[in-house]
This record gives C-alpha cells, structure tokens and sequence, in this order.
C-alpha cells in the first residue's frame, strides 16, 4: 500500500513516488492509512471515567482518511459526556491539514492535533517551534484506568533534539513477512521462526515449483522495510539504534558488521534463487495479486496489505503475518514499525484539556475499538482476541504483546538517502552489485547528506 512517506524506520518521514490509502505525506515513517472504512456502530466496552471539571472552549483537528472518522466521533463524545462544560469543537476532514494550515502559521491553532495526511508533516512543525514539548507530561502521565501510559505503549515516543518528545504515537503499524496459513497447512510446510528455518522452507517451497519470496521490485521500500531493515537490526543483536544512527547519517552507519551481515542474507536468498526473478519489474498490486495466486509462497510488505487486497482474496485464503525472520534461533523478533502521531500545539488555548484528552484516549478500551471500526492497529498493548477486530491484526498484536518481540525505534532517512538505498537495494537483489558496493553506495550519500 503505497503512501507518500517512506518507512525506513526513526526520525523524519519522507515524501515517495507513489501514495496509498490516506494520503500521509510524511511525518514518522512508511504509515500508510488505508484502512477500511469503518462503521458508525457505537456498542462498546465500558469507558473508563475521564478528568471532570474541564471548562472552557476545546478544538480537535484531525484528518480523515482510511481509518474514517467513526472512531473520532466517538471517543470525542465520551470525552464530552465526561466533561460537559467543555465546549469541544472538532475540525476534521479529508483536507483539514491545508485548510488548518492558515491557522498554524497566525499562531491561532487547534488544542490538539492529528498529524496525518496530505499536507502534514511532523518533523516540519516541531522545527518551526508549533508543538508543545510533551517530554515531562509524558514522563509521569496516567490514564483513567491508572495505567502509566508509556508503559502501555508498542511503540515509544519519538526523541528529537535533545531527547524532546513532541509527539505521541496513536497509530501503529509494521513491517514484516506475510504467507498464506492455509497454503502451509495443506502443503505441510512449517512457518519460519528464525533465518534457519526460513531458509529450510524456502527449500522446500522452491522444490515444489513455487517462488519462495515475492516482492515489490519498482518500490524497494517494501523489501527493506519488511525484510533487511529487521535483518539488520538482528545482526545488531537486536539493537534498533543502528537505524537511528542511518537516520542521523551517522558515518560508518551503513557499513558496519551488522549491515554487512543483514546484506549477505539477501545475498543468500538471490543466489539461492529463493527471491522471484520477476519481482524487479512489479508494482504493489502486481506483486501482492501474484502472491495471493500462490506464485509466491512469502511477501514483505505492511498491515494494510489485506483490506488493500480485499476484492482480490481467493477464497479459502488465511493470511498470516511474521514481524521478521532474519534473527537466530532463539532470538527476539523484530518489528520495524511506522505511526502515526498525536500532539499538543504550543499555542494551544486550553492545554489542561489537551493534556486530559490525551490520557484519555490511550486506554486498552479505546485501542479495541480502534482496532473494531478501523482495520488497524493503536498504539496501545490490548487483548484483541475476543474483539471483532480481523484476523491478521490478531495475530500481529500477539507479536506485539510479547515479551519476545523487540520493536524498533521510527527512523526515516534523509530523501535522497534513501532513494540511494532503494536503488542498492534492487541492484543488491538482482545481482548487479555485492554487499560492499551498497554499502559504499550509501555511505556516499550519507556523507553528500551531511553537506
């Protein structure tokens, strides 16, 4: 599902060729919103009690796109019933972002903001000083459940300069590898844990007439953010801050033993011929309508991939979702993560309301239902079992809930970093260059970056 911001996973999001879903121009990595619409049906679990006593005029600008706006609606008016002499004004749609922006630049914003969509772009209103430095409210904030709330978050907050945090992620999606359970199941084939058993498999695959792995060759984004990026963060042991230090162009950051180890995996799969020799030349489409045909038994891609593919699933297809599978036996898995985030404008006029809707909102409860009327995942740690939530958000909060799974930190490079590394990575995998030129190929332009 392609979208305007490339997830490469921690800092600063950039703009891509090509869009999906939403229409996210780029704030905290590859976060494609094409979620299914979803319904207006308000039955819920019981709501926790929200702060009383909050008064005055308060303003909510959020955008509208993929997810919808059913969720919005209703978390607003629970807040509303909890605080009914708060006069809550919601400015909300598809180009709220351009038709808000005025507004912004006057000094006259909403109290909260959801920074997602057509022309929104984090990184550029921290840097022009228009968000409230959220880092010691965030340190000690609760919920109405008493749940501290950073610890009840998949993802973490990003840190910008000087570990500030501005922003907080509402949204959670991941990377990683997806396979149909039922094509396994009849084939006998076991699902990979680990770099062994996927290789194993892939044997397996490749010796029944099938193409082990599948991708999308004209967006390399796809197989970095769904297979090298984890790759490389498990050859660091599982340390995330190797993306985070590419993000900052780092020297050296491209060329360490971790990316070189991460690399000569991709390189195994090419020689071994584990990696369909048609997949250079297709689009996401054609890459996921071939992967759903069973030409292809693995695709890296994102939690979207199902609802975009909806109209087109075979019947008796069971989609199943590995976050990565690059990491040794034993190993934490790795989930390379996109967001989306919420803030609090540093001009906000009612910024004790802005700071209670907040606690507010992260509460499991609320993430449920995110998960119900959305298609998608929050960034809250929730029990979706018993929700009427899809089958492959399940099971990757399973993941996401475990205490073996590492989640790395929300990195995106500088553009034209990037770009060179979508570049090496499709050379890379077609055999056009080996390891040690992608590496030199980045940490070239990570250093032209830096000037």
């Amino acid at each position: 599902m392609l979208k305007k911001g490339l997830m490469v996973c921690a800092v600063l999001l950039l703009a891509l060729t090509a869009a999906c879903g939403g229409g996210n121009s780029g704030n905290n990595g590859n976060k494609p919103t094409n979620a299914p619409e979803p319904t207006t049906d308000n039955s819920s679990t019981t709501e926790p009690a929200a702060p009383a006593g909050l008064k005055g005029n308060f303003e909510i600008q959020y955008f509208v796109g993929g997810y919808g706006d059913a969720w919005w609606k209703e978390v607003i008016e629970e807040f509303q019933k909890a605080n009914p002499d708060l006069k809550i004004k919601q400015s909300a749609g598809p180009e709220i972002n351009d038709q808000m922006k005025p507004r912004w630049i006057q000094g006259n914003p909403p109290d909260v903001v959801y920074i997602d969509g057509k022309g929104s772009n984090e990184r550029q209103m921290i840097d022009d000083g228009q968000l409230l430095d959220l880092t010691d409210f965030l340190a000690s904030a609760t919920n109405p459940d008493g749940d501290k709330v950073s610890d009840i978050l998949i993802s973490q907050p990003t840190a910008y300069d000087g570990g500030k945090n501005f922003t907080l992620p509402l949204v959670f999606g991941s990377w990683g590898i997806f396979y149909d359970k039922a094509l396994f199941k009849e084939k006998g084939w076991a699902v990979p844990t680990d770099w062994a058993s996927f290789l194993a498999v892939s044997e397996q695959i490749k010796g029944a007439g099938t193409s082990p792995l599948i991708h999308t060759g004209v967006y390399p984004y796809y197989i970095n953010g769904g297979l090298i990026d984890s790759a490389m963060v498990a050859a660091n042991g599982g340390d995330g801050s190797i993306l985070t230090k590419q993000a900052a162009l780092e020297a050296g950051s491209f060329s360490s033993d971790a990316v070189k180890t991460a690399l000569n995996q991709i390189v195994e799969l090419r020689d071994k011929g584990f990696i369909d020799k048609g997949a250079v030349s297709l689009n996401h489409t054609d890459s996921q309508s071939q992967w759903l045909q069973h030409k292809a038994a693995f695709i890296p891609n994102g939690l979207w991939l199902e609802n975009e593919m909806k109209k087109d699933i075979p019947a008796g297809f069971d989609f199943g979702f590995i976050p990565s599978v690059a990491q040794a036996a034993g190993a934490n898995s790795i989930v390379i993560p996109y967001t989306n985030t919420i803030a609090i404008a540093k001009d906000a006029k009612n910024p004790d309301a802005a700071k209670a809707f907040l606690q507010f909102v992260f509460t499991k409860q609320h993430a449920v239902r995110w998960a119900e009327l959305t298609g998608a995942i929050m960034n809250v740690k929730a029990d979706l079992d018993s929700s009427s939530a899809g089958s492959v958000v399940k099971d990757a909060m399973k993941f996401f809930n475990s205490d073996k799974t590492t989640v790395a930190p929300v990195a995106v490079l500088n553009a034209d970093v990037e770009k060179a590394k979508q570049d090496a990575t499709l050379a890379l995998t077609v055999g056009k260059i080996q390891p040690e030129e992608w590496m030199k190929r980045l940490e070239d332009a990570a250093a032209k970056a830096r000037k």
